[in-house]
This record gives structure tokens, C-alpha cells and sequence, in this order.
């Protein structure tokens, strides 16, 4: 069983050797969406949650790794595990997204100040140690956290993927954007997720 000195228990286990398989990241959908227009990407996020569970099933059969990257939205008073317990509690918005994605003890998790996976988080270093060259990206919203984190991986020269069944937006409008925007400005795949495996 792999295990991570990052993700959720086992505590003070190890990461595994370097893989060549793609990294799975899941951004922001652990989350209460109690902000302006979440109603609205709450409902685009759980039908993107059902899809990215089925990626999520086909990553763990094939021992590749899942990262959830994740807004610290209690003001830094909390760990990953509380903004789980938050998220899923009954009457939240997003309750069924965090319930759908449950992480596991094998998923890694970082926290992030902003709208980047990697401004100034751990994530460069996870990926070096996890040997990730492929990173693809899911989660909300399309238009801002996914096109931030996409653009910063690319000047890193990962391959990315963002497949645009597997993101949300607070409208459709900026959901369909925005993917447009990371295909022509650097060459992200942003076919739908149907086939996609590690």
C-alpha cells in the first residue's frame, strides 16, 4: 500500500518510489461553496464530481497519485481533515462534492494560499519526489484556480491535461472559456475525460 508523510493517515509513514504515472490533482472541491455564485458552482461541481470519482477510481487501481489541493477556507485554523468534516456535514453546498470524493488514506493533500497549486505550497517538491512528469488537473472553478495552476505548471514543463468534463465554473460561459483559453495559450489537452487514464 502506498503512503505519504502529506496525504491522510498512516501518520508518520514514507513516499514511495518515484512514478512515472500522471499525477491526478483534485482543486478546491473540498469545499462549502458559501460565497457568492457558489450555489452555482456547487451545481457544476458535483456533476464534474461524479466524472473526476470515476478518474479517481482508475488512478487508484493503477497505484498512481491523487492530490487534493485544497483553499485553506477556515482562515489557516484547520487542517485538511476538519475542511472534510466541514464540507461534508448534512446541509452544507457542498456536501455531496466532499461525500462524492471522500479522500482516503492513500491520497496525498496540499494546502494553498491562492489561486495557484504551486504558489507556495509543497506541491514542486511532492511531484519531484513522486517522480511526476503528467499532471491532470480537476476541480473548480475552470476560469480561475484550474487556468492559474494550469499555466503554472506548463512554465514548469509538466504535460497537462484538463479535461473539460471534470471542472466547473460559476457559469457556463466561463466554464467553456476557459479551457479554450489553456488549449490555444499553451497547448493543454482539454479533451473530455472518457478513456483518460494513467
Amino acid at each position: 500500500m502506498v503512503t505519504t508523510i502529506v496525504g491522510l493517515p498512516p501518520p508518520f509513514s514514507f513516499l514511495p518510489e518515484p512514478m512515472s504515472q500522471p499525477a491526478l490533482l483534485i482543486i478546491d472541491m473540498i469545499n462549502t461553496f458559501e460565497f457568492e455564485g457558489g450555489a452555482s458552482l456547487a451545481r457544476g461541481a458535483e456533476d464534474a464530481a461524479r466524472r473526476i470519482a470515476g478518474l479517481r477510481r482508475r488512478w487508484q487501481e493503477a497505484g498512481a497519485p491523487v492530490i487534493f489541493v485544497n483553499d485553506n477556507f477556515m482562515r489557516w485554523q484547520a487542517d485538511f481533515r476538519e475542511l472534510v468534516a466541514v464540507s461534508a456535514h448534512d446541509g452544507m453546498r457542498g456536501a455531496a462534492v466532499a461525500r462524492t470524493l471522500q479522500p482516503g488514506p492513500d491520497d496525498y493533500f496540499v494546502l494553498k494560499p491562492k489561486h495557484s497549486a504551486f504558489l507556495s505550497t509543497p506541491l514542486d517538491v511532492l511531484l519531484a519526489k513522486l517522480g511526476v512528469k503528467q499532471l491532470v488537473l480537476t476541480g473548480v472553478a475552470a476560469d480561475s484556480c484550474i487556468l492559474a495552476t494550469s499555466q503554472d505548471a506548463h512554465m514548469r514543463e509538466f504535460q497537462v491535461r484538463v479535461p473539460r468534463d471534470c471542472v466547473a465554473a460559476i457559469t457556463q460561459a466561463r466554464k467553456e472559456r476557459a479551457p479554450a483559453v489553456m488549449r490555444d495559450g499553451w497547448n493543454v489537452d482539454v479533451r473530455a475525460s472518457r478513456g483518460l487514464r494513467p
